[in-house]
């Protein structure tokens, strides 16, 4: 970790209040709910808001820890979601020749 003068926290303290806020709507929760069959998490983003408000206050080394645990962890969860297609390099060779129905027509 840097310095803890010139160490700022990775969002600012207001995205935390936005996304700890759009957690506990109501669109959230259904969307949540139908995708993953549970309630959403909302706990992570208050924790991170109050460590974030605390580290403005006060400079706490325990908020500073706090919220870079809970970002490396947030980054970690997101690379664990591998891509359900691959990619292609390029298009297919034919890809400019009419579809089979249109050639049986």
């Amino acid at each position: 970790m840097a310095d803890s003068g010139s160490w700022q926290p990775p969002r600012p303290c207001e995205t935390y209040r936005a996304e700890w806020k759009l957690c506990r709507s109501a669109g959230h929760f259904l969307h949540h709910y139908y995708v993953h069959g549970e309630r959403p998490a909302c706990e992570q983003w208050l924790r991170d808001l109050a460590s974030c408000r605390d580290w403005e206050e006060r400079r706490s080394a325990e908020a500073q820890r706090s919220l870079c645990e809970s970002e490396r962890a947030r980054v970690q969860a997101a690379r664990k979601h591998t891509l359900v297609w691959a990619l292609r390099q390029s298009p297919p060779a034919d890809w400019h020749l009419p579809l089979l129905q249109e050639k049986d027509k």
